[in-house]
């Protein structure tokens, strides 16, 4: 059908629409796991902040404008995570993006403090595990599929 179209033979039908998440039986148990790790990190970040800022406004900290700044910080920095988490756990594939932004950012963060000479090191440790853990299953084929993500190669003909 080369005559029919535009010239160079390409047809005039519009691209399907990107697959949808595999809404169909219950959710993998590899996603149900991200979701919990990246929620699990959102819920540190807004307890550290918590705990920042209240230090920050109860105690005699060095500066009490950055420690309450940094405090808030924490908290504001905790809803990328969290908001992962609540679309990972509701198969949105607009969630795999930000819940692995927030495990390559955490890398660097566990690997500072493994580095220090202070009680940081356990979780330095307990940041890097989570982390890994969690990347490995966000780009885990089973996960990609619950979510409607297409990889290259893979579109529909």
């Amino acid at each position: 059908m080369r005559g029919e179209g535009y010239p160079s033979g390409v047809s005039s039908e519009q691209t399907p629409p990107t697959t949808t998440p595999d809404a169909t039986g219950p959710r993998p148990r590899r996603l149900t796991y991200a979701a919990a790790l990246a929620a699990l990190e959102g819920l540190a970040l807004v307890a550290g902040g918590v705990w920042m800022a209240v230090l920050a406004l109860t105690g005699e900290p060095d500066d009490r404008q950055q420690a309450v700044t940094g405090g808030v910080t924490l908290i504001v920095l905790a809803l990328l995570p969290l908001l992962a988490a609540r679309g990972l756990f509701a198969r949105r594939s607009w969630s795999r993006g930000p819940a692995v932004i927030t495990q390559i950012i955490a890398l660097p963060v566990a690997y500072n403090l493994l580095r220090s000479d202070s009680v940081a090191i356990p979780a330095g440790i307990a940041l890097a595990v989570v982390s890994v853990t969690a990347l490995v299953l966000l780009v885990n084929p089973e996960t990609t599929r619950a979510l409607g993500i297409r990889g290259p190669g893979n579109a529909e003909k």
